[in-house]
């Protein structure tokens, strides 16, 4: 029932901000710097939440009980070699093993690309606020 719950309570929010994002990609008002900027603060969100994601993956904040319940090994000894890697800003990994890492691996990508597509909105948005400027001081 919990999970449900939660879902929801995450899915409602999502779901929101999805469609007041969309809209404009149908009435043709996407063209303007506010969309942009908005998809830029989307990004940043989404980014954040992603590195939270990672930073705390596994099923308990134990790292030799998350690996268990992942169903494989826990090697004591790669963990005294590698103690730094899991509090590591990026790349994010909490490695059971040599083998297995309990961060998903579309975490480190996408805390690449997201902040890159933000950037480039913000650029897009400068741009475009630039060119309507430009436009109105033509006409006047």
């Amino acid at each position: 029932m919990g999970l449900i719950t939660s879902s929801l309570c995450l899915a409602l929010p999502i779901m929101l901000v999805l469609w007041l994002w969309v809209r404009p990609l149908f009435s043709g008002r996407w063209k303007t710097p506010g969309w942009f900027i908005a998809t830029a603060g989307l990004c940043v969100v989404a980014a954040a939440a992603t590195w939270i994601l990672g930073a705390f993956a596994g099923s308990s904040m134990d790292p030799e009980e998350s690996c268990h319940m992942a169903g494989t090994a826990y090697d004591n000894a790669y963990r005294s070699a590698h103690w730094q890697e899991p509090s590591r800003w990026f790349p994010l990994h909490n490695r059971c093993n040599a083998s297995y890492d309990l961060v998903p691996a579309w975490v480190n990508p996408a805390l690449v690309l997201l902040p890159l597509l933000a950037t480039t909105c913000l650029g897009v948005a400068v741009w475009l606020a630039v060119a309507h400027k430009r436009t109105k001081m033509g006409e006047a």
